[in-house]
C-alpha cells in the first residue's frame, strides 16, 4: 500500500518541488531555468514578446472593495511553515491557502477568485514579475477582490544559485511592480522551489518581509492536462497531509480551479477555517 503523504516532511515536499518545478512555469508544465546560476541580471528583461493583455469586460467590471480596518496580527509562522496562534487560547484549527506562479490568465484566475469568494476565504497569491508585466490588469483584480499579493521573484529561478545583485533584482523588481499597481508592496515572499541562501534570508529580514515556504503540498504542479483524475488527486494529496495550521501550496491551474470548491468544502466539513493572511505577524524591518 502506498504510504500516505502526511508522512512527508517539509524537506521532502521541497525535494518533490525541485524535481517538478523549474524556472518559468506555463500552463501547469515547467520549462528550464531562464538564467544561469550566479548571473547578473541585465538592466531590463523582456520575458515575453506577447503584447500586454487588454482586460475583458468581466475583469474590468470587477468592483474595488471597501477599505477594511487594520487587523491585529494574532498568528505567526512556525519553523515548519504552519500558521499557529500567538495566544495559547487561539484557534489552532485554521488553514492558510496559497497559490503560486500567477497571474496567468483570466480563465484560470477568475474561477479561483470566485470559489474563494463563495467560501469567504482569503489567500496569498505569490506572483512572478514577468507575469505581472504580461497581465498587470489581473494583478489588480486579485487585489480588488480582497486577496493578498506575495512576491515569488521575477523569473521563477533558483535564487539560492544566484548572485547577490541578481537576487536584489528578482525581489526588488516585483516589490516595485506590485506597489506601483496596487499602492503597497508585498510583505510575504515565497522563494521558487523553497530555495534560499544566506543573502536572501538577510535581505528579507532587513526589509521586513516574511519568507514563507509551505507545509502541505497539493502536488498540482506535477500534473499535466493529460494526467487522469487530477481533481481527486489534488484533494487526496491535501487531505492526506492535513493538520492544524496547514500552509497549503497550490497553483493557478485549470485543474486546481476545478478541485478548489470540493476541497474547501471538505476542509470546512472537518471544522477548519481559512486564515486571513493579514492576521499573520510580519517581522519589523531591521534597516
Amino acid at each position: 500500500m502506498k504510504k500516505p503523504l502526511m508522512a512527508l516532511s517539509s524537506a521532502a515536499l521541497i525535494a518533490l518541488a525541485l524535481s517538478a518545478c523549474g524556472a518559468r512555469e506555463t500552463s501547469g508544465e515547467v520549462s528550464s531555468p531562464s538564467a544561469a546560476a550566479g548571473s547578473t541580471p541585465p538592466a531590463s528583461i523582456a520575458p515575453s514578446t506577447a503584447p500586454t493583455a487588454t482586460p475583458s469586460p468581466s475583469v474590468a467590471a470587477t468592483p474595488s472593495p471597501s477599505p477594511s480596518p487594520a487587523q491585529t496580527a494574532d498568528y505567526r509562522l512556525n519553523k515548519n511553515y504552519d500558521v499557529v496562534p500567538i495566544r495559547e487560547d487561539g484557534n489552532k484549527k485554521v488553514i492558510l491557502l496559497t497559490f503560486d506562479d500567477g497571474p496567468k490568465a483570466e480563465e484560470t484566475l477568475m474561477p479561483l477568485l470566485d470559489t474563494l469568494d463563495q467560501h469567504k476565504a482569503k489567500a496569498i497569491f505569490f506572483v512572478n514579475g514577468y507575469r505581472i508585466k504580461e497581465h498587470p490588469e489581473l494583478l489588480k483584480v486579485i487585489h480588488e477582490r480582497g486577496q493578498v499579493i506575495g512576491n515569488h521573484s521575477y523569473d521563477h529561478i533558483h535564487l539560492s544559485e544566484e548572485s547577490n545583485s541578481s537576487i536584489d533584482y528578482q525581489i526588488d523588481t516585483v516589490q516595485k511592480q506590485v506597489e506601483e499597481l496596487i499602492g503597497s508592496a508585498p510583505v510575504f515572499m515565497r522563494p521558487p522551489n523553497g530555495l534560499s541562501n544566506e543573502y536572501l534570508l538577510a535581505k528579507l529580514k532587513k526589509e521586513g518581509i516574511l519568507r514563507m515556504n509551505w507545509s502541505n503540498g497539493s502536488l498540482d504542479w506535477t500534473m499535466k492536462t493529460s494526467t487522469p483524475d487530477k481533481h481527486a488527486k489534488i484533494i487526496k494529496n491535501v487531505m492526506d497531509q492535513l493538520h492544524s495550521g496547514s500552509n497549503i501550496l497550490m497553483h493557478e491551474t485549470a485543474w486546481t480551479a476545478e478541485a478548489l470548491d470540493d476541497l474547501l468544502t471538505k476542509l470546512e466539513a472537518k471544522g477548519y477555517s481559512f486564515l486571513d493572511p493579514n492576521r499573520i505577524e510580519i517581522p519589523q524591518p531591521t534597516n
